[in-house]
């Protein structure tokens, strides 16, 4: 005996017993009628049926297949990671939006510049950890 289900699976379901279908990938609801990405969409992504293929659509900010992954333009430095949409979570000794900016716990005298963390390049005639030595001529 075939089931017959009122209203009829759409999308290609296919009725097991009245008012019970099973559903295509990609589909759910009681009747196939809704559009489901399988796990679902993150961080605002909207489930979509484009040309018949199923897909998250990501919210500005965000891309991957379950719009899982933040996108940082700039890009994170010296091992730092996107955590949200323009945002790079820093490793110590790094700081600024894209990780970029080294960290001297001892400033740079002397006008010496912090290249890395607590690493200071120092402007002639000055050398040492901090820039404080002058050296002799």
């Amino acid at each position: 005996m075939i089931a017959t289900c009122y209203p009829k699976c759409k999308n290609g379901g296919e009725c097991l017993r009245p008012g019970k279908c099973r559903c295509p990938p990609g589909y759910g609801g009681r009747y196939c009628h809704k559009v489901s990405c399988e796990g679902g969409c993150q961080n605002g992504g909207e489930c979509v049926s484009v040309n018949g293929v199923v897909k998250c659509l990501c919210a500005s900010g965000w891309t991957g297949s379950r719009c899982q992954e933040a996108i940082c333009p700039q890009g994170c430095r010296n091992n730092g990671a996107c955590v949200a949409p323009g945002i790079c979570s820093c490793p110590a000794g790094w700081v600024g939006r894209a990780c970029h900016l080294a960290v001297c716990k001892l400033p740079c005298q002397h006008g010496g510049k912090c290249i890395a963390p607590n690493v200071c390049r120092c402007r002639l005639p000055y050398s040492g950890p901090q820039c404080t030595k002058k050296r002799k001529e």
